[in-house]
């Protein structure tokens, strides 16, 4: 028998060729053992029968006639002694882990950073747009360019694996798109999709409609494995193990050679607080549509005055703490807590209106506030009502991430979340603002749905709700008020109050 190193020293075939052999089918699975007479780090070897020389040499020979390695796979691959047959490929593909050495990530300091992956990575957005890769990815899929536009519908992952060398004609390309579609039906319908890639041509459309209907939905897990087979430069086909990590702000694609073995990697992926973290540190900025959310507990000041400090951290603690699963329902960002306040980032989703998200989601927290307020008049035997004051924006603005350590704290920058900002400042007693802007991005039959206005004084001094109507700030300020002239500089922004919403999902 002749151990892989000997094999790959008769034939001159890479060790990644005769990876890709083996999970191919194109030539059996070595015999695994100790070596005999080899020195080196290596614990195990694997073995072949002398007739691999013969098979890797007719290989040869078949790709100077011009035939495919899939087409070789299917001459040679239920002909090979001991082959698995084709039905049983991916099988073998995702069990084999290296018929030489016998190596562990941990050479490799992935604990170290994300960026030392083994393989191509990626991270997306639940919209497929790109919004985190390595280096590795940037030479493999993107041609070299590590400028990619700003705008994140321009790093949309699928139309840029249109353009990637990888795929060099459709069939490669439909293998190439396969795992992502089986993550995407996941989370996307195959409408949706079509919607999404609308700018790509029919030729483009079709392949993407083939490839989702020609998979499944990857399961409930959130790791999920896909043996995956790739061209290098030459053409040479390379096995990876493609895992398909599911996170609530996106999907991770990792490439893993196939020659690791990849427990490490596993355990690494395992540690998902760690590794979403990291992720998010390195998350390029990107200019993006939002929707800013900023809220700020009425009248904190007094209310701290009359609790214990423990109390009033344990009452603050709550606030954030019921917010929170809030916020997850309806895919808000975390940005900041500063002190009482907070800010969260809504962004556009493949599924749903990422405005009426941030509505939705301030109008319950508003019936939150009511339920913590009982709870804590209860409990203290006080009168007080506490209030959470919204202010909500929407616009295209630069979004990125500062962190020290451990720490992440996400932003964006312009006016928007300013605005935002002062709007919550402006709100009272629990009260939920938006700009006009932002209403009239909502569809008009959605719009109808949401109760919005300004309160307006009559002759007899009445106060009545008018609805479907908007105010400039500096209209609704009281004449007399001593804070008023912080509010200067947005007086003649368009706000409205928005009290409900009738939509279904609501």
């Amino acid at each position: 028998m002749l151990s892989s190193k000997q094999l790959i020293d008769i034939t001159g075939i890479s060790r990644a060729t005769l990876n890709n052999y083996v999970a191919l089918g194109i030539l059996p699975n070595p015999v695994v053992k100790a070596p005999v007479g080899e020195t080196g780090r290596a614990t195990r070897l694997g073995y072949f029968e002398e007739g691999a020389v013969d098979c890797i040499k007719e290989v040869q020979k078949l790709k100077k006639q011009g035939h495919s390695m899939t087409q070789i796979a299917e001459i040679l691959g239920t002909a090979a002694v001991g082959a698995a047959p084709p039905a049983a490929r991916k099988k073998q593909a995702a069990e084999v882990s290296s018929v030489g050495e016998q190596r562990s990530l941990t050479d490799l300091s992935i604990d170290a950073s994300i960026d030392d992956f083994p393989g191509p990575a990626y991270m997306v957005s639940n919209s497929f747009e790109l919004i985190w890769w390595n280096e590795k990815a940037t030479s493999s899929f993107f041609s070299c360019d590590d400028n990619l536009p700003a705008e994140l519908e321009s790093r949309n992952l699928l139309k840029l694996l249109f353009g990637t060398p990888v795929a060099r004609d459709d069939d490669h390309m439909m293998e190439l798109l396969k795992p992502h579609m089986a993550a995407g039906k996941k989370r996307l319908t195959q409408q949706t999709l079509i919607k999404i890639y609308s700018t790509l041509d029919a030729r483009q459309l079709n392949i993407l409609k083939d490839s989702y209907d020609a998979v499944e939905s990857l399961g409930e897990d959130p790791i999920a494995h896909y043996p995956m087979i790739l061209s290098d430069g030459d053409g040479e086909p390379q096995l990876f193990d493609l895992y398909i990590s599911f996170y609530r702000e996106g999907i991770l694609f990792t490439f893993s050679p196939i020659v690791l073995n990849d427990d490490y990697l596993l355990e690494f992926l395992g540690k998902r607080n760690y590794v979403i973290n990291e992720l998010l540190k390195k998350r390029k900025p990107y200019l993006t549509d939002v929707t800013v959310l900023v809220a700020d507990v009425q009248n904190s000041t007094r209310i701290c005055s009359e609790l214990p400090a423990e109390e009033y951290f344990e009452l603050i603690n709550n606030i954030w703490q019921q917010s929170e699963p809030i916020f997850r329902k309806y895919y808000g960002t975390y940005g900041k807590h500063a002190g009482d306040g907070m800010v969260y980032y809504f962004f556009p989703q493949p599924d749903c209106d990422h405005k009426l998200n941030a509505i939705k989601c301030s109008l319950q927290l508003k019936k939150m506030m009511k339920n913590i307020t009982q709870q804590w008049q209860s409990k203290k035997g006080w009168f007080n009502d506490m209030h959470l004051n919204v202010g909500l924006n929407e616009g295209q603005e630069w979004f990125g991430s500062y962190h020290a350590g451990g720490h992440v704290e996400f932003t964006v920058l312009g006016e928007t979340i300013n605005q935002a900002a002062r709007m919550s400042d402006f709100a009272r007693h629990g009260s939920v603002w938006a700009t006009k802007n932002m209403l009239n991005q909502i569809p008009v039959e959605q719009r109808k749905r949401i109760n919005f206005g300004i309160t307006r004084k009559t002759l007899h001094g009445e106060s009545v709700f008018i609805t479907d109507t908007y105010s400039n700030l500096g209209n609704l300020l009281d004449d007399e008020g001593q804070n008023n002239r912080k509010f200067r500089d947005i007086e003649m922004l368009p706000i409205t109050e928005i009290r409900d919403i009738s939509l279904d999902t609501a």
